[in-house]
Protein backbone atom coordinates (compact mmCIF):
# COMPACT_ATOMS: atom_id res chain seq x y z
CA UNK A 1 0.00 0.00 0.00
CA UNK A 2 0.88 3.11 -0.61
CA UNK A 3 1.04 5.36 2.59
CA UNK A 4 2.62 8.38 1.12
CA UNK A 5 -0.52 8.94 -1.29
CA UNK A 6 -2.21 12.18 -0.86
CA UNK A 7 -5.64 10.85 -1.09
CA UNK A 8 -7.11 7.74 1.18
CA UNK A 9 -9.73 6.26 -0.77
CA UNK A 10 -12.59 4.18 0.53
CA UNK A 11 -15.33 2.08 -0.37
CA UNK A 12 -18.69 2.03 1.36
CA UNK A 13 -20.62 -1.28 1.56
CA UNK A 14 -24.33 -0.68 2.15
CA UNK A 15 -25.62 3.10 1.78
CA UNK A 16 -28.88 2.23 3.93
CA UNK A 17 -29.70 4.64 7.13
CA UNK A 18 -26.26 4.27 8.56
CA UNK A 19 -24.17 3.84 5.29
CA UNK A 20 -25.92 7.40 4.21
CA UNK A 21 -25.08 8.77 7.43
CA UNK A 22 -21.84 7.82 7.23
CA UNK A 23 -21.06 9.98 3.69
CA UNK A 24 -23.21 12.75 4.99
CA UNK A 25 -21.09 12.98 8.38
CA UNK A 26 -17.85 12.86 6.34
CA UNK A 27 -18.58 15.41 3.66
CA UNK A 28 -20.31 17.92 6.41
CA UNK A 29 -16.86 17.60 9.12
CA UNK A 30 -14.40 17.18 5.99
CA UNK A 31 -12.43 20.40 6.66
CA UNK A 32 -12.38 19.59 10.57
CA UNK A 33 -11.64 16.24 9.55
CA UNK A 34 -8.49 16.31 7.56
CA UNK A 35 -7.42 19.27 10.36
CA UNK A 36 -7.35 16.45 12.77
CA UNK A 37 -5.90 13.59 10.20
CA UNK A 38 -3.40 15.67 8.25
CA UNK A 39 -4.59 13.88 5.32
CA UNK A 40 -7.49 13.56 2.69
CA UNK A 41 -9.73 10.84 2.48
CA UNK A 42 -12.77 10.00 0.44
CA UNK A 43 -15.57 7.20 -0.36
CA UNK A 44 -15.05 6.30 -4.39
CA UNK A 45 -17.45 3.53 -4.89
CA UNK A 46 -20.59 2.58 -2.48
CA UNK A 47 -22.34 -1.23 -2.97
CA UNK A 48 -25.79 -1.61 -3.08
CA UNK A 49 -28.18 -4.10 -3.66
CA UNK A 50 -30.45 -1.79 -5.99
CA UNK A 51 -28.74 0.80 -8.31
CA UNK A 52 -32.15 2.00 -9.60
CA UNK A 53 -33.42 2.43 -6.21
CA UNK A 54 -33.47 6.83 -5.66
CA UNK A 55 -31.30 7.88 -3.05
CA UNK A 56 -31.97 11.66 -2.48
CA UNK A 57 -28.99 11.94 0.17
CA UNK A 58 -26.82 10.31 -2.10
CA UNK A 59 -27.13 12.38 -5.33
CA UNK A 60 -24.67 15.04 -4.48
CA UNK A 61 -22.10 12.48 -3.93
CA UNK A 62 -22.40 10.92 -6.94
CA UNK A 63 -22.11 13.95 -8.72
CA UNK A 64 -18.80 14.27 -7.03
CA UNK A 65 -17.31 10.96 -8.26
CA UNK A 66 -19.06 8.74 -6.01
CA UNK A 67 -19.39 5.26 -7.90
CA UNK A 68 -22.60 3.35 -7.35
CA UNK A 69 -21.94 -0.26 -7.84
CA UNK A 70 -23.70 -4.03 -7.17
CA UNK A 71 -21.01 -5.82 -7.33
CA UNK A 72 -18.90 -6.53 -4.13
CA UNK A 73 -15.53 -7.63 -6.04
CA UNK A 74 -15.68 -3.72 -7.72
CA UNK A 75 -14.80 -2.51 -3.95
CA UNK A 76 -13.15 -5.06 -2.11
CA UNK A 77 -10.71 -5.97 -5.43
CA UNK A 78 -10.03 -2.32 -6.17
CA UNK A 79 -6.05 -1.45 -5.47
CA UNK A 80 -6.64 1.96 -4.59
CA UNK A 81 -9.04 1.19 -1.80
CA UNK A 82 -7.53 1.32 1.34
CA UNK A 83 -10.22 1.02 4.01
CA UNK A 84 -13.57 -1.11 3.21
CA UNK A 85 -16.29 0.34 5.78
CA UNK A 86 -19.21 -2.20 5.65
CA UNK A 87 -22.61 -1.50 6.92
CA UNK A 88 -24.68 -4.09 5.12
CA UNK A 89 -25.71 -5.55 8.01
CA UNK A 90 -26.62 -9.58 8.00
CA UNK A 91 -24.04 -12.36 7.67
CA UNK A 92 -23.05 -14.20 4.31
CA UNK A 93 -22.38 -11.70 1.89
CA UNK A 94 -20.65 -9.48 4.55
CA UNK A 95 -18.57 -12.05 5.73
CA UNK A 96 -17.19 -12.60 2.42
CA UNK A 97 -16.57 -9.06 1.32
CA UNK A 98 -15.13 -8.60 4.68
CA UNK A 99 -12.87 -11.41 4.15
CA UNK A 100 -11.87 -10.74 0.89
CA UNK A 101 -11.31 -7.41 1.43
CA UNK A 102 -8.52 -8.66 4.34
CA UNK A 103 -7.15 -10.67 1.92
CA UNK A 104 -6.56 -8.20 -0.21
CA UNK A 105 -4.60 -6.07 2.43
CA UNK A 106 -7.08 -3.65 3.12
CA UNK A 107 -8.27 -2.29 6.59
CA UNK A 108 -12.01 -2.99 7.37
CA UNK A 109 -14.51 -0.90 9.40
CA UNK A 110 -17.38 -2.53 10.76
CA UNK A 111 -21.04 -1.84 12.33
CA UNK A 112 -22.08 -5.61 12.20
CA UNK A 113 -22.12 -7.15 15.98
CA UNK A 114 -23.98 -10.16 14.48
CA UNK A 115 -21.14 -11.11 12.25
CA UNK A 116 -18.65 -10.53 15.06
CA UNK A 117 -20.44 -11.89 17.53
CA UNK A 118 -20.38 -15.33 15.82
CA UNK A 119 -17.56 -15.25 13.38
CA UNK A 120 -15.25 -12.46 14.82
CA UNK A 121 -12.47 -15.00 15.94
CA UNK A 122 -12.02 -16.35 12.39
CA UNK A 123 -11.78 -12.64 10.78
CA UNK A 124 -9.48 -11.14 13.61
CA UNK A 125 -7.29 -14.41 13.08
CA UNK A 126 -7.32 -13.25 9.05
CA UNK A 127 -6.44 -9.63 9.89
CA UNK A 128 -3.55 -10.42 11.89
CA UNK A 129 -2.29 -12.99 9.33
CA UNK A 130 -2.39 -10.10 6.65
CA UNK A 131 -1.07 -6.96 9.38
CA UNK A 132 -4.17 -5.33 9.12
CA UNK A 133 -6.95 -4.55 11.80
CA UNK A 134 -10.74 -4.95 11.97
CA UNK A 135 -12.76 -1.43 13.90
CA UNK A 136 -15.99 -2.28 15.10
CA UNK A 137 -16.93 0.74 17.65
CA UNK A 138 -20.09 0.80 16.18
CA UNK A 139 -21.07 -2.60 16.80
CA UNK A 140 -22.60 -2.13 20.14
CA UNK A 141 -23.93 1.13 21.43
CA UNK A 142 -24.43 3.30 18.13
CA UNK A 143 -22.69 6.42 19.13
CA UNK A 144 -21.59 5.12 22.59
CA UNK A 145 -18.06 4.96 23.16
CA UNK A 146 -18.02 1.15 24.79
CA UNK A 147 -15.29 -0.65 22.62
CA UNK A 148 -12.24 1.84 22.40
CA UNK A 149 -12.67 2.36 26.31
CA UNK A 150 -12.77 -1.41 27.11
CA UNK A 151 -9.42 -2.23 24.89
CA UNK A 152 -7.64 1.07 25.59
CA UNK A 153 -8.95 3.50 28.35
CA UNK A 154 -9.73 0.67 30.94
CA UNK A 155 -6.84 -1.87 29.91
CA UNK A 156 -5.41 -1.40 33.20
CA UNK A 157 -8.24 -2.75 34.99
CA UNK A 158 -9.28 -6.06 35.97
CA UNK A 159 -12.86 -6.08 34.59
CA UNK A 160 -15.34 -6.98 37.13
CA UNK A 161 -18.61 -7.17 35.68
CA UNK A 162 -20.90 -5.27 32.98
CA UNK A 163 -24.36 -4.58 33.45
CA UNK A 164 -26.27 -2.57 30.96
CA UNK A 165 -29.45 -1.70 28.51
CA UNK A 166 -28.13 -2.53 25.25
CA UNK A 167 -30.97 -2.79 23.17
CA UNK A 168 -33.03 0.00 22.81
CA UNK A 169 -36.13 -1.37 21.12
CA UNK A 170 -36.88 -3.17 24.47
CA UNK A 171 -35.78 -0.08 26.36
CA UNK A 172 -38.37 1.82 24.74
CA UNK A 173 -41.07 -0.83 25.09
CA UNK A 174 -40.44 -0.92 28.57
CA UNK A 175 -40.62 2.50 28.90
CA UNK A 176 -43.94 3.28 27.23
CA UNK A 177 -45.21 0.33 29.53
CA UNK A 178 -44.01 1.64 32.67
CA UNK A 179 -44.61 5.27 32.33
CA UNK A 180 -47.87 5.72 29.79
CA UNK A 181 -49.16 2.43 31.10
CA UNK A 182 -49.51 0.67 27.62
CA UNK A 183 -49.96 -3.04 27.09
CA UNK A 184 -47.09 -4.67 25.53
CA UNK A 185 -48.84 -5.19 22.20
CA UNK A 186 -49.66 -1.35 21.94
CA UNK A 187 -45.57 -0.40 23.20
CA UNK A 188 -44.75 -3.07 20.30
CA UNK A 189 -46.99 -0.90 17.57
CA UNK A 190 -45.49 2.31 18.41
CA UNK A 191 -41.73 1.10 18.41
CA UNK A 192 -42.37 -0.43 15.21
CA UNK A 193 -43.99 2.98 14.16
CA UNK A 194 -41.46 5.14 14.79
CA UNK A 195 -38.55 2.93 13.63
CA UNK A 196 -37.03 1.75 17.36
CA UNK A 197 -38.10 -1.88 16.40
CA UNK A 198 -37.97 -4.15 12.88
CA UNK A 199 -41.33 -5.13 11.60
CA UNK A 200 -40.06 -8.48 12.70
CA UNK A 201 -38.73 -7.65 16.17
CA UNK A 202 -38.00 -11.41 17.82
CA UNK A 203 -34.37 -10.47 17.84
CA UNK A 204 -35.00 -7.60 20.23
CA UNK A 205 -37.93 -9.14 21.88
CA UNK A 206 -36.53 -12.52 22.14
CA UNK A 207 -32.76 -10.85 23.81
CA UNK A 208 -30.99 -12.06 20.56
CA UNK A 209 -29.53 -8.80 20.04
CA UNK A 210 -28.23 -7.46 23.23
CA UNK A 211 -26.71 -11.38 23.70
CA UNK A 212 -24.54 -10.47 20.33
CA UNK A 213 -23.56 -7.10 21.93
CA UNK A 214 -23.02 -8.65 25.32
CA UNK A 215 -20.42 -11.53 23.46
CA UNK A 216 -18.34 -8.55 22.32
CA UNK A 217 -18.30 -6.71 25.23
CA UNK A 218 -18.00 -9.53 27.56
CA UNK A 219 -14.84 -10.76 25.05
CA UNK A 220 -13.08 -7.12 25.32
CA UNK A 221 -13.90 -7.02 29.21
CA UNK A 222 -12.65 -10.74 29.99
CA UNK A 223 -10.56 -11.24 27.44
CA UNK A 224 -12.03 -14.30 26.56
CA UNK A 225 -13.55 -16.07 23.94
CA UNK A 226 -16.85 -16.06 24.04
CA UNK A 227 -19.73 -18.20 22.00
CA UNK A 228 -23.05 -16.11 22.13
CA UNK A 229 -24.51 -19.50 22.32
CA UNK A 230 -23.58 -19.94 26.00
CA UNK A 231 -25.32 -16.31 26.42
CA UNK A 232 -28.38 -17.12 28.54
CA UNK A 233 -31.35 -15.39 26.92
CA UNK A 234 -34.97 -14.85 27.95
CA UNK A 235 -37.72 -12.84 26.07
CA UNK A 236 -39.92 -9.78 27.35
CA UNK A 237 -43.24 -10.73 25.57
CA UNK A 238 -44.57 -12.46 28.81
CA UNK A 239 -44.23 -8.87 30.85
CA UNK A 240 -47.28 -7.10 31.43
CA UNK A 241 -48.55 -4.00 32.70
CA UNK A 242 -49.54 -5.27 36.02
CA UNK A 243 -46.00 -6.76 36.47
CA UNK A 244 -44.57 -3.01 35.96
CA UNK A 245 -47.41 -1.86 38.65
CA UNK A 246 -46.21 -4.28 41.47
CA UNK A 247 -42.90 -3.90 40.65
CA UNK A 248 -43.25 0.03 41.33
CA UNK A 249 -45.29 -0.70 44.43
CA UNK A 250 -42.55 -2.49 45.53
CA UNK A 251 -39.93 -0.07 44.57
CA UNK A 252 -38.25 -1.43 41.13
CA UNK A 253 -38.27 -0.83 37.41
CA UNK A 254 -38.30 -3.19 34.61
CA UNK A 255 -35.21 -3.28 32.14
CA UNK A 256 -34.02 -5.55 29.86
CA UNK A 257 -30.46 -5.92 31.58
CA UNK A 258 -27.21 -7.81 29.61
CA UNK A 259 -25.10 -9.26 32.54
CA UNK A 260 -21.37 -10.37 32.31
CA UNK A 261 -19.40 -11.34 35.43
CA UNK A 262 -16.15 -12.88 35.66
CA UNK A 263 -16.05 -15.15 38.97
CA UNK A 264 -13.25 -17.58 40.13
CA UNK A 265 -15.92 -20.63 39.01
CA UNK A 266 -15.97 -18.76 35.35
CA UNK A 267 -18.18 -16.60 33.45
CA UNK A 268 -21.87 -15.29 34.24
CA UNK A 269 -23.26 -14.13 31.06
CA UNK A 270 -27.22 -13.18 30.51
CA UNK A 271 -29.76 -11.10 29.02
CA UNK A 272 -33.09 -11.24 30.69
CA UNK A 273 -36.09 -8.97 32.13
CA UNK A 274 -34.79 -7.76 35.55
CA UNK A 275 -36.45 -5.81 38.02
CA UNK A 276 -34.08 -3.10 39.39
CA UNK A 277 -34.13 -0.60 42.45
CA UNK A 278 -35.78 2.23 41.51
CA UNK A 279 -33.06 4.75 42.65
CA UNK A 280 -30.11 2.58 40.87
CA UNK A 281 -29.19 5.22 37.85
CA UNK A 282 -30.31 2.43 34.76
CA UNK A 283 -33.84 3.09 35.90
CA UNK A 284 -33.74 6.62 34.64
CA UNK A 285 -32.35 5.22 30.96
CA UNK A 286 -35.47 5.99 28.77
CA UNK A 287 -36.69 5.07 25.42
CA UNK A 288 -34.36 4.56 22.83
CA UNK A 289 -31.14 5.45 24.98
CA UNK A 290 -28.47 3.02 26.47
CA UNK A 291 -26.57 2.91 29.13
CA UNK A 292 -23.53 0.36 30.45
CA UNK A 293 -21.88 0.31 33.91
CA UNK A 294 -18.66 -1.20 33.50
CA UNK A 295 -16.77 -1.76 37.34
CA UNK A 296 -12.92 -2.41 37.35
CA UNK A 297 -10.13 -3.23 40.19
CA UNK A 298 -8.66 0.28 39.59
CA UNK A 299 -11.65 2.94 38.96
CA UNK A 300 -14.62 1.20 40.29
CA UNK A 301 -17.96 1.84 38.39
CA UNK A 302 -17.97 3.92 35.68
CA UNK A 303 -21.46 4.72 33.27
CA UNK A 304 -21.76 4.93 29.37
CA UNK A 305 -25.07 6.66 28.53
CA UNK A 306 -26.29 7.69 24.92
CA UNK A 307 -28.22 6.61 22.03
CA UNK A 308 -27.86 3.60 21.26
CA UNK A 309 -29.17 3.62 17.34
CA UNK A 310 -28.96 5.61 14.52
CA UNK A 311 -28.32 7.47 11.74
CA UNK A 312 -25.22 9.98 12.85
CA UNK A 313 -24.87 8.26 16.15
CA UNK A 314 -23.72 5.13 14.47
CA UNK A 315 -22.08 7.46 11.85
CA UNK A 316 -20.18 9.04 14.36
CA UNK A 317 -18.70 5.52 15.75
CA UNK A 318 -17.86 4.36 12.25
CA UNK A 319 -16.28 7.19 11.44
CA UNK A 320 -14.60 7.49 14.30
CA UNK A 321 -13.01 4.00 13.41
CA UNK A 322 -12.31 5.39 9.85
CA UNK A 323 -10.23 8.40 11.46
CA UNK A 324 -8.09 5.38 13.53
CA UNK A 325 -7.05 3.92 10.53
CA UNK A 326 -6.70 6.83 8.61
CA UNK A 327 -3.98 8.21 11.12
CA UNK A 328 -2.53 4.13 10.90
CA UNK A 329 -2.06 4.31 7.18
CA UNK A 330 -0.86 8.00 7.08
CA UNK A 331 2.34 7.22 9.73
CA UNK A 332 2.33 3.47 8.85
CA UNK A 333 1.37 2.33 12.15
CA UNK A 334 0.52 -1.31 12.61
CA UNK A 335 -2.19 -1.88 14.70
CA UNK A 336 -2.50 -5.38 16.97
CA UNK A 337 -5.34 -7.26 17.24
CA UNK A 338 -5.45 -8.04 20.87
CA UNK A 339 -8.54 -10.22 19.92
CA UNK A 340 -6.87 -13.04 18.86
CA UNK A 341 -4.82 -13.54 22.34
CA UNK A 342 -8.13 -14.38 24.07
CA UNK A 343 -8.63 -18.01 25.19
CA UNK A 344 -11.81 -19.38 26.30
CA UNK A 345 -12.94 -19.61 29.70
CA UNK A 346 -15.72 -21.55 31.32
CA UNK A 347 -19.23 -20.31 31.20
CA UNK A 348 -21.54 -21.06 34.32
CA UNK A 349 -24.64 -22.48 33.34
CA UNK A 350 -27.81 -20.85 34.51
CA UNK A 351 -29.00 -23.03 37.03
CA UNK A 352 -25.77 -22.82 39.13
CA UNK A 353 -25.73 -18.95 39.18
CA UNK A 354 -27.77 -16.80 41.98
CA UNK A 355 -30.21 -14.35 41.80
CA UNK A 356 -33.43 -13.13 44.14
CA UNK A 357 -36.65 -13.56 42.14
CA UNK A 358 -40.35 -11.81 41.67
CA UNK A 359 -42.57 -14.56 41.51
CA UNK A 360 -46.34 -13.53 41.07
CA UNK A 361 -49.33 -15.97 40.97
CA UNK A 362 -52.99 -16.78 41.86
CA UNK A 363 -54.26 -18.93 44.73
CA UNK A 364 -57.71 -19.83 46.40
CA UNK A 365 -58.36 -17.26 48.42
CA UNK A 366 -58.18 -19.25 51.94
CA UNK A 367 -56.33 -19.96 55.21
CA UNK A 368 -52.93 -21.60 54.98
CA UNK A 369 -52.35 -21.12 50.88
CA UNK A 370 -49.72 -18.61 51.18
CA UNK A 371 -48.05 -20.74 54.23
CA UNK A 372 -47.63 -23.65 51.99
CA UNK A 373 -45.89 -21.79 49.47
CA UNK A 374 -43.58 -19.96 52.30
CA UNK A 375 -43.30 -23.99 53.01
CA UNK A 376 -42.30 -25.42 49.43
CA UNK A 377 -39.66 -22.32 49.18
CA UNK A 378 -37.99 -22.96 52.75
CA UNK A 379 -37.78 -26.58 52.02
CA UNK A 380 -35.49 -25.91 49.06
CA UNK A 381 -33.82 -22.86 51.27
CA UNK A 382 -35.34 -19.95 49.67
CA UNK A 383 -36.09 -17.23 52.02
CA UNK A 384 -38.88 -14.40 51.06
CA UNK A 385 -37.64 -10.71 51.33
CA UNK A 386 -40.85 -8.72 50.26
CA UNK A 387 -44.93 -10.02 49.92
CA UNK A 388 -47.92 -8.36 48.62
CA UNK A 389 -51.46 -9.78 49.13
CA UNK A 390 -53.74 -7.34 48.10
CA UNK A 391 -56.00 -8.80 44.91
CA UNK A 392 -58.94 -10.76 45.34
CA UNK A 393 -61.20 -11.75 42.76
CA UNK A 394 -64.04 -14.31 42.65
CA UNK A 395 -62.25 -16.37 45.41
CA UNK A 396 -58.78 -15.82 44.31
CA UNK A 397 -56.26 -13.81 45.64
CA UNK A 398 -53.24 -12.58 43.45
CA UNK A 399 -49.97 -12.71 45.33
CA UNK A 400 -46.65 -11.36 44.56
CA UNK A 401 -43.08 -12.78 46.60
CA UNK A 402 -40.10 -11.37 46.22
CA UNK A 403 -36.78 -13.44 47.78
CA UNK A 404 -33.61 -13.49 48.96
CA UNK A 405 -30.40 -14.59 46.57
CA UNK A 406 -30.84 -17.93 45.76
CA UNK A 407 -29.72 -20.43 44.02
CA UNK A 408 -31.36 -20.86 40.44
CA UNK A 409 -31.75 -24.23 40.34
CA UNK A 410 -33.60 -24.58 44.38
CA UNK A 411 -35.80 -21.81 43.14
CA UNK A 412 -37.01 -23.29 40.30
CA UNK A 413 -37.30 -26.74 41.98
CA UNK A 414 -39.44 -24.80 45.19
CA UNK A 415 -41.21 -23.09 42.23
CA UNK A 416 -42.22 -26.88 40.88
CA UNK A 417 -43.56 -27.93 44.07
CA UNK A 418 -45.34 -24.90 44.62
CA UNK A 419 -47.10 -25.65 41.54
CA UNK A 420 -48.66 -29.09 42.21
CA UNK A 421 -50.36 -27.32 45.24
CA UNK A 422 -53.83 -27.50 44.81
CA UNK A 423 -54.16 -24.38 45.59
CA UNK A 424 -52.19 -22.85 43.10
CA UNK A 425 -54.40 -22.11 40.00
CA UNK A 426 -51.30 -20.55 37.93
CA UNK A 427 -48.16 -19.02 38.25
CA UNK A 428 -48.44 -15.78 36.49
CA UNK A 429 -44.71 -14.66 36.53
CA UNK A 430 -41.15 -14.87 37.44
CA UNK A 431 -38.67 -11.78 36.99
CA UNK A 432 -34.94 -11.99 38.14
CA UNK A 433 -34.32 -8.93 40.61
CA UNK A 434 -30.86 -6.93 40.82
CA UNK A 435 -29.25 -7.20 44.01
CA UNK A 436 -29.19 -3.69 45.62
CA UNK A 437 -25.59 -1.91 45.44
Amino acid sequence: MNTQKHVIKMGLLGLGTVGTGVLQLVQNNRVDLMGKTGVEFRFTKALVRDALKERPGVEQFKKEGLEITTNPSHIVDDPDIDIVVEVLGGIPTAKSCITKALQNGKYVVTANKDLLAQHGQELFALAKRQERSIHYEASVGGGIPLISPLKNCLVANRIQSLLGIVNGTTNYILTQMTLEEKDFALALAEAQAQGFAEQEPSSDLDGRDAAFKLTILASLAFSSIVDVQEVYTESIREISVRDIMYAKQLGFVLKVLAIGEETPQGLVLRVHPTLIPEDHPLAAVHNEFNALFVTGDAVGEVMFYGRGAGSLPTASAVVADIIEVVRNIKYQVKSGSIETTYKAKPVIPIKEQKSRFYLRLKAIDRSGVFGSVATALGNEGVSLDLIIQNQREAGVAEIVLVTHTTLEERFYAALENIQKLGSIRNVSNVIRVLERG
